[in-house]
């Protein structure tokens, strides 16, 4: 059910389209033949069924958020990165260079791949009204994958924009988007995501994941993603309502903890997390894009890409290139006897390469072929990032002893000293003198290329003293892409050239663009 092409993909371009700087008639042929208006469509709860799936398959556009979308978050980080300035005029370059400019295709595209996610969960919403259930509950898990979903891409739009355009139903003519062309205050845009996110929890969906239902949506993924966003308001948002917003946060977590079907995190090996074998039954996974080896229009790529010239630990296919960047300022971060280190990071001793390249997503089976054609789910949220949280929101109400412990289950399992006993470690405790630096480098090894930390970056600092951070670095960690670069306009991606120009008053660039 998850892998079937959606057939009636005209019918979701209102929105993708409308806000792409397509402002003309032609924004949406309503005189393609092949078209069928959302109106006609939804008939049946079949039809339901197969929107829904459609919002699921955009998920795997690397564009957006699927497997190959590193260039806009791990990139943009301290994580990875590319020594190549020329390819494709240069502008992937311009990420981890910190050189990007509006007109930048790639981000273009980042930001039209993330909005045809809402604009084909915002036609679920209202084509779902037009189409008699005979089970009710269906229709209601229908509607809370769709807000889910709606919500998850919203709390990246925003995170990465500041204010956005915030379009909550579907755009069927030249006067709708018009309309909706403005940027809404990012305040008012979390107000959003939290109440998608709180109807789907007050849904049918169910509370976790079974071997039938991989990669949709529970109430164990909408409570660990509305604690996220409440961990991110308190950290990013007004100051007076932090305390509130660091509860909440807690709760939600919490609320999540407590539906794991495991112990501690150790009973899970950190291998099996991304074990091709074991996808299917390892119980640290909340929610993932779902991948099916061998098949071509299905299997996941990321082993193939991430492999490295001379290599064959990722994949049986012969690479040519140099894989998936790591900088050596990431390398440098992992502690000695830190299990995670050589299952995700390798050095390629080839004469062309000589670098180290990503080995975390692996999938060198036969059954993968010399394609490459891989069963890698692609992860969007795990236990382990759920339990560095709760250390982080425990550690900014002052509850000390219960962060630390939540830090210790996944310090535990890398095999390393828990945070008492290393903080006797003068090099640890040099590089790490504050229990929120050692959450924050603990979520960096832990989840690093799962595009998780630029947007920690963004919680843990205030802009300037991320310009700071940034600067402290060694330039000689991070190849051609220059850190003198960095400055305080860098928060924000730029607003699309193309967006600007519809309306250069409400489609306001940010500042330093």
């Amino acid at each position: 059910m998850f892998y079937t092409k959606y057939r009636l993909n005209h019918i979701f371009t209102a929105l993708a389209l409308s806000l792409l700087g397509a402002c003309s008639s032609d924004f949406i042929d309503l005189q393609d033949p092949n078209a069928v208006s959302s109106e006609s469509y939804y008939q049946s709860e079949s039809d339901v069924q197969a929107a829904v799936n459609g919002i699921y398959n955009a998920l795997r556009n690397g564009n957006g958020v699927g497997e190959s979308s590193g260039l806009f978050n791990e990139e943009r980080s301290d994580n990875t990165g590319r020594n190549d300035n020329q390819s494709n005029a240069g502008e992937p370059f311009q990420f981890n260079d910190f050189s990007l400019l509006p007109s930048n295709t790639y981000l273009k595209a980042h930001w039209l791949a993330l909005y045809q996610i809402i604009s084909r969960s915002n036609q679920v919403l209202a084509g779902i009204e037009r189409v008699t259930f005979t089970n009710n509950d269906l229709k209601e898990q229908y509607k809370a994958e769709a807000k889910y979903l709606r919500a998850m891409i919203y709390f990246d739009l925003v995170r990465k924009w500041g204010d956005v355009p915030l379009v909550t139903k579907p755009l069927n003519s030249l006067e709708d988007v018009k309309a909706n062309t403005f940027r809404e205050k990012k305040e008012v845009v979390y107000q959003q995501i939290v109440a998608d996110l709180k109807d789907a929890l007050a849904s049918t969906l169910p509370d976790v994941q079974t071997a039938a239902t991989k990669g949709k949506v529970t109430k164990a993924a909408a409570n660990a993603l509305l604690g996220q966003v409440y961990l991110t308001m308190a950290s990013t948002l007004d100051a007076a309502n932090r305390a509130a917003n660091l509860n909440e946060a807690k709760t939600y977590l919490m609320a999540c903890y407590n539906l794991r079907t495991f112990g501690l995190l150790k009973e899970i090996p950190y291998a099996d997390v991304f074990d091709v074998a074991k996808k299917s039954t390892v119980p640290e996974i909340i929610f993932q894009v779902v991948n099916r080896q061998g098949d071509i229009n299905f299997s996941s790529a990321i082993a193939r890409n991430n492999q490295a010239k001379g290599e064959t630990i990722n994949s049986l296919v012969t690479s040519t290139g140099a894989g998936g960047n790591v900088t050596p300022d990431l390398v440098s971060d992992y502690e000695e006897k830190d299990v995670r280190k050589d299952f995700s990071v390798k050095f390629a001793n080839d004469p062309i390469v000589r670098d180290y390249f990503i080995t975390k997503f692996r999938d060198a089976s036969p059954a993968a072929t010399t394609n490459g054609y891989g069963g890698n789910d692609w992860i969007l949220m795990r236990y382990a990032d759920v339990i560095l949280m709760l250390a982080e929101v425990n550690m900014h109400l002052g509850n000390t002893d219960e962060a630390t412990g939540f830090l210790d289950q996944v310090r535990e399992r890398a095999g390393l000293p828990g945070y008492a006993a290393s903080m006797q470690n003068a090099a640890y405790r040099t590089k790490y003198p504050t229990l929120k630096l050692a959450i924050l480098h603990e979520r960096r090894v832990e989840l690093a290329f799962e595009n998780q930390r630029w947007f920690d970056l963004l919680r843990f600092f205030t802009t300037q003293e991320l310009v700071t951070y940034f600067k402290s670095k060694d330039q000689a960690s991070f190849g051609l892409a220059k850190l003198s670069n960095f400055g305080a306009k860098d928060r924000y991606y730029p607003i699309p050239f193309d967006e600007y120009k519809l309306d250069p008053a409400k489609m306001y660039q940010n500042e330093g663009y």
